[in-house]
């Protein structure tokens, strides 16, 4: 089969069937693809154990935003969602940013239009716009400073206290840090389908299982959920719960790729994934994320497709917003 060939399958499907050759072992193959097109390997927390174990960096969205701009690699694939192979394409446009598959999308950036998110800020003049990471380029184009769940509440609390903000979209998370930084905040009404999920009543059930067991979630999920956890943080900062508590049992509320890493810390602690609440399945994982996959990475690696490709017009201002954040978590040590 030829390049074109292939590209055209990959670019349409967003992901391909194309097996590696019988005699090669596909893990050295990457590893030797990697280095020989000087490519980096960037896999976000929620990805399968497998791909974070061949990443050249693992990580929460802001410690792979913060790696995209200060690496010297000549290019990067980005195992995680649109969004993030985007953010890394806006912090360095001069590489050829790859993602494996393009149908790696993520519901809380769908659920904030472009178009209805400019009516919105539109309609409520006078406001600072915070938008969380996980969003598309052209909202990042729109807004005044981006934030992760790792510096959310930094960012917020780096303004005027009497400044007016509108936070998207996360709406579960722009409460909570809207509830302990009490500034004027108005909201954007989105969620993300994984951590929509999370049943409290099951966790509960789990709790009476486990009573020794931390309740540790993400501000990304409901309330309830929130109000029942021993800890609430971003993905990293649910890891570094995990090493630094003296407890062995945790049950996790977040997407279920983190407890990986909290295994690899944590040889001899027990991680319990929080259940959905429409599922006999006992974790909650996050479909996009799902889609990549080791073949996937080794087709990318291979013929260097599918590429993110933005606009010059939409990094210039998608990057200030970025740049903004991460200037103020340089100064705060983020």
């Amino acid at each position: 089969m030829s390049k074109e060939k292939i590209v055209n399958i990959i670019n349409r499907y967003g992901f391909c069937n194309i097996e590696p050759e019988a005699s090669l072992n596909i893990l050295n193959d990457i590893k030797r693809m990697k280095k020989e097109k000087d490519i980096i390997i960037l896999a976000h927390y929620y990805q399968k154990g497998e791909i974070q174990d061949i990443a050249d960096y693992v990580g929460d969205s802001l410690a792979m935003a913060q790696i995209a701009e200060k690496n010297s690699s000549k290019m990067i694939l980005l195992a995680g969602v649109h969004f993030m192979a985007e953010t890394a394409k806006i912090l360095a446009p001069e590489k050829k940013v790859l993602i494996p598959d393009l149908n790696a999308g993520c519901s809380l950036a769908d659920s904030c239009p472009p178009q209805k998110f400019k009516e919105f800020i539109n309609s409520h003049p006078g406001h600072t716009v915070i938008s969380y990471v996980n969003t598309t380029a052209e909202i990042k184009t729109l807004t005044d400073i981006v934030c992760t769940s790792t510096n959310a509440l930094q960012i917020i609390e780096s303004l005027p206290k009497d400044e007016k903000i509108i936070f998207a979209p996360d709406k579960n998370l722009g409460n909570y840090i809207k509830s302990i930084s009490g500034r004027d905040m108005i909201v954007w009404d989105g969620a993300c389908h994984v951590h929509e999920e999370f049943s409290v009543e099951r966790i509960l059930e789990l709790k009476k299982q486990y009573p020794k067991a931390k309740i540790i979630a993400h501000p990304e999920c409901e309330r309830p959920v929130q109000i029942i956890a021993d800890h609430i943080g971003s993905t990293s900062s649910l890891l570094k719960f995990t090493i630094q508590n003296k407890a062995n049992e945790f049950i996790v509320a977040t997407e279920s790729g983190i407890i990986h890493q909290m295994k690899k810390e944590n040889p001899y602690k027990i991680f319990i994934p929080a259940p959905p609440k429409d599922s006999t399945c006992a974790c909650n994982d996050c479909e996009y994320m799902k889609l990549i996959s080791i073949k996937k990475i080794w087709a990318t690696l291979k013929y260097e497709v599918p590429e993110i490709i933005l606009s010059s017009e939409t990094i210039e201002k998608a990057s200030h917003s970025i740049h903004r954040m991460l200037k103020i978590s340089d100064e705060l040590g983020l």
